[in-house]
């Protein structure tokens, strides 16, 4: 199985399976000397964790890394940091009536007619536990930009069809969603409870601000700073779209509205989301993805079985019912893995 394996210079590869002994992640390329210890990953961990609201799956996973190599006395060393998280409270028996039939919105139909065989427990790889691997490399990654002053944020912007009014960064941690509007939070909530209790699940959208990125970062033609970070993001599992700055709205605008025009302060607007010809301008870069609504449903779906039979399932066990929350940190994680990439393999080429 390949494309496990991201990143050029600063290369991360993720293993282990949702219902299996563990997860992990080896990163090649941390810096040497990077202060980093084990609480720098677990609070980027424990943002993403299970089993911490009503929304989110009740899988109680502690999620506690353990870092075996690449890092001595609290630094980096510049050798493969690896990092290990157990499965502490996996039960594949819960997939045990479902592992003869695919489940609508899941991966298993496309595993079966790529591999001829699947891990039913829980999705295997493509179950959204393989992100917690993600988050820790993403820390490491993290860790690195902000030694370049480099910061980002990202946040519930929309979900279950309600929207956020203002954006207050203080406000993400302090709600079950990590929205970035204390109100619209509420309703939110309100209505992510309301589905669940109907056996279905919630979208959303979650947007994510970059701030420090100096101008010309980016690899043009095939490697531009956007389509990197499209690449990155679109491999989590739960994304179906995504948009810088304007985004869609563009293509309802004239050029002059859209056109980011400057004077010797700099730039008047963002239209470009801090992206233009796939280098960073040196704005904020600012880019929002859509989520799809969680796919494991109680409600009662018709599919098929193994030999192609018709079927209907329901689908059973401790599921998120709506993603964006623990989203949000592997959002964050992703665009953490491209930049530290990115910025590496710049310096390389200027050397």
């Amino acid at each position: 199985m390949g494309g496990n394996t991201f990143g050029n210079a600063f290369c991360v590869t993720t293993f282990g399976e949702s219902h299996g002994g563990a997860i992990g992640v080896v990163i090649d390329g941390a810096r040497p000397g990077i202060e980093l210890c084990p609480e720098d990953v677990q609070v980027q961990l424990d943002r993403r964790k299970p089993g911490v609201s009503s929304v989110t799956s009740a899988r109680r996973e502690e999620d506690r890394v353990n870092i075996l190599s690449g890092v001595f006395n609290g630094k980096t060393t510049g050798t493969p940091v690896m990092m290990i998280i157990y499965n502490k409270d996996a039960d594949p028996g819960a997939y045990d009536a479902l592992r003869r039939l695919f489940r609508p919105g899941h991966a298993d139909y496309g595993y079966m007619k790529k591999y001829g065989v699947r891990d039913w427990r829980g999705g295997g790889r493509a179950s959204g536990r393989e992100t917690a691997a993600r988050v820790a490399a993403g820390a490491v990654a993290r860790k690195c930009l902000e030694a370049r002053g480099i910061s980002l944020a990202a946040y519930t912007l929309a979900a279950a069809g309600i929207w956020c009014e203002e954006i207050n960064l203080e406000l993400v941690e302090t709600n079950a969603l990590r929205a970035c509007d204390g109100v619209a939070a509420e309703k939110m909530a309100e209505k992510v409870e309301e589905l669940k209790s109907q056996g279905d699940s919630a979208g959303g959208i979650v947007e994510c601000r970059i701030s420090g990125v100096p101008a010309g970062l980016g690899e043009p033609v095939f490697d531009k700073l956007d389509a990197r970070l499209a690449a990155a993001i679109f491999s989590i599992g739960a994304i179906k779209g995504m948009e810088f700055g304007s985004g869609f709205k563009s293509a309802h605008m004239s050029g002059s509205e859209h056109n980011d025009q400057m004077d010797e302060n700099g730039f008047l607007t963002n239209n470009a989301g801090g992206i233009t010809g796939g280098l960073s301008t040196g704005e904020d870069i600012v880019f929002r993805v859509a989520v799809k609504p969680t796919p494991s449903i109680s409600r009662r779906q018709q599919t098929v079985d193994e030999e192609g039979c018709n079927a209907t399932l329901e689908i059973q066990g401790r599921h998120d019912v709506c993603i964006c929350p623990r989203v949000v940190p592997v959002v964050d994680a992703m665009a953490c893995l491209v930049l530290e990439d990115l910025i590496k393999c710049h310096a390389a080429l200027m050397a």
